[in-house]
C-alpha cells in the first residue's frame, strides 16, 4: 500500500494548470499551423523563457497531450489536433480558456462554497452576474457559445445515432447557443428541421453559423426566455447543459413548460453529465455539480432516475435513461 493515488489526485491542478496555460498560450494552435517544431522555436514562437521551456513541454508529453519525435521535435496528438486547434470544428479550448481565466481561481474557494452554500464567482464579490457580462459583451458571447458548440457536438453526434428519428419532422434545440447540436442532428437526418431556441443575443450568432453551415434553410432562431415564454413547438426538443443550472424547483418548471410544448407522442430529449444512480462511479457528474456550487445560486447536477422521476411528475407518460458517450447520458421523456 502507498499513497500514490492519494498523491496523483491531491495534486492533480498540476498537470490541469499545465494544459490550461498551453491552451492560453495557443500551443496547440501552433503546432498544426507550424508542424512538429524544437523547444527553442516553440519558445520563441510562444514567448517562452527558456528555463522552464523543456520540462513544460515534456510534462506535457507525459500526460499525452503533446507528442515528441526521435529527434526531439514537438507535434500535436491526434487528439489535440482535432480538440485543440483554434477554428477546427471539435475545438474544446474555448471552455478550457474559460476554465483557466475564471473558474481555476473560484476553485480555490471551493471550502468556503461547502461551508456557505453560496457561489464563488464575480458575485460573490458584488461583482455582475457572469453569465449576464458574458451575454452583454458580443464578442465573449461569440467564443462562450463556441466553446459550448465544442463541448456538446460529440452528445449531439451521439443522440443522432441513438434516438428514433424516423417518422419525426421537426426538433428544437432548447438553449440552442451556437447551433452545434442541432446542426449535427440536422446533417445526420436530412429530413428534420430544426429551431434554436435562447436569449435574443444569440440570434446573430446562430444565424451566422447556420450560413457557415450550409443549413440555413432548414434551421432557424426563436428568441426567448423559457421561464417566460412558451417554447416553441416541434415533435422533439432537446435540452441539453440546461437543467443542470437550476434548483429541483425550477427543474421540474422546465420540464412542465417542454411538455406542454410538445404534441401527444412528442418526445423530450435531456442530456448531461447525469450522475450514476449508486452515485460512485461518474466522478465527472458530481464534480460537475460542484462546479454548479461555485457558479449558480441552485444548480445541481443529478443522476438519471432523478430525471426520470422529475419528467414523470412533470407529466409525461413515459420516461427512460440510456448512455451516450464519455460521462454522458440522456434523458428520454414521451408525452
Amino acid at each position: 500500500m502507498t499513497p500514490d493515488a492519494i498523491l496523483q489526485l491531491g495534486l492533480g491542478f498540476w498537470g490541469s494548470k499545465a494544459l490550461l496555460s498551453a491552451v492560453e498560450l495557443g500551443l496547440f494552435t501552433m503546432l498544426e499551423e507550424a508542424g512538429p517544431q524544437e523547444a527553442a522555436a516553440i519558445g520563441a514562437r510562444c514567448g517562452l523563457h527558456p528555463r522552464a521551456l523543456r520540462d513544460f513541454l515534456d510534462a506535457l508529453v507525459a500526460l499525452r497531450m503533446l507528442g515528441r519525435d526521435a529527434e526531439g521535435r514537438y507535434a500535436n496528438t491526434p487528439e489535440g489536433a482535432a480538440f485543440l486547434v483554434r477554428g477546427r470544428p471539435g475545438y474544446v479550448g474555448g471552455l478550457l480558456e474559460m476554465a483557466n481565466a475564471r473558474l481555476y481561481p473560484f476553485w480555490g474557494r471551493l471550502t468556503e462554497a461547502l461551508r456557505s452554500g453560496r457561489p464563488q464567482n464575480e458575485a460573490r464579490d458584488g461583482g455582475p452576474d457572469p453569465f449576464q457580462a458574458i451575454y452583454a459583451d458580443p464578442d465573449v458571447l461569440a467564443g462562450f457559445l463556441g466553446a459550448m458548440t465544442g463541448v456538446s457536438r460529440p452528445n449531439a453526434a451521439a443522440i443522432a445515432r441513438a434516438f428514433p428519428w424516423a417518422g419525426r419532422r421537426t426538433v428544437a434545440d432548447i438553449g440552442c447557443a451556437q447551433g452545434g447540436c442541432l446542426a449535427e442532428i440536422l446533417r445526420a437526418h436530412p429530413h428534420l428541421t430544426g429551431i434554436g431556441f435562447d436569449l435574443p443575443p444569440v440570434q446573430p450568432v446562430f444565424e451566422a453559423f447556420a450560413r457557415e453551415q450550409r443549413l440555413e434553410d432548414r434551421m432557424r432562431f426563436i428568441p426567448g426566455d423559457f421561464f417566460a415564454q412558451p417554447m416553441p413547438g416541434a415533435e422533439v426538443l432537446v435540452m441539453g447543459h440546461v437543467l443542470h443550472d437550476w434548483d429541483a424547483a425550477q427543474k421540474l418548471e422546465l420540464l412542465r413548460r417542454a411538455h406542454a410544448a410538445l404534441p401527444a407522442g412528442g418526445a423530450l430529449v435531456v442530456y448531461d453529465g447525469m450522475i450514476d444512480d449508486d452515485r460512485r462511479e461518474n466522478a465527472f457528474g458530481l464534480l460537475m455539480s460542484l462546479n454548479m456550487l461555485i457558479e449558480t445560486p441552485g444548480g445541481f447536477d443529478y443522476t438519471g432516475a432523478d430525471c426520470r422521476g422529475w419528467m414523470l411528475q412533470a407529466g409525461f407518460r413515459e420516461a427512460r435513461v440510456e448512455p451516450l458517450q464519455g460521462p454522458y447520458s440522456m434523458a428520454i421523456g414521451i408525452k
